[in-house]
């Protein structure tokens, strides 16, 4: 498992941790950033670059968030045919342009 980006990235699309990620698997929804569990690394390069701390190490991430990151590429997104899985890479993808339904339907606290 990989790291893991929670509800605090949501309508938060600052970007640092992409610039500093060694293998592009940070991608981008239409409000909020996901983690490939396939892709990462672990090496925590993205930790600390995250204005709102919205990343969290595999031990210390919230289930829910972890089962929504791996959703992202797992299951077909509203108006995809296919889950995305594990393209290799965020920059040739571009952003995704939809989200996964938890975080489509969600309301900031």
């Amino acid at each position: 498992m990989g790291y893991v980006i929670n509800d605090k990235c949501i309508n938060e699309l600052d970007g640092s941790c992409v610039d500093v990620c060694p293998v592009d698997c940070i991608y981008e929804g239409l409000t909020k950033r996901y983690i490939n569990p396939t892709e990462c690394i672990d090496c925590g390069a993205c930790l600390p670059e995250c204005p709102v701390d919205a990343i969290t190490t595999p031990k210390k991430a919230d289930p829910t968030w972890a089962q929504d990151n791996a959703e992202f590429f797992s299951v077909a997104l509203p108006g995809k045919d296919a889950p995305l899985e594990s393209p290799g890479g965020a920059y040739g993808t571009g952003p995704i342009g939809v989200d996964t339904p938890l975080v489509a339907n969600w309301t900031k606290e």
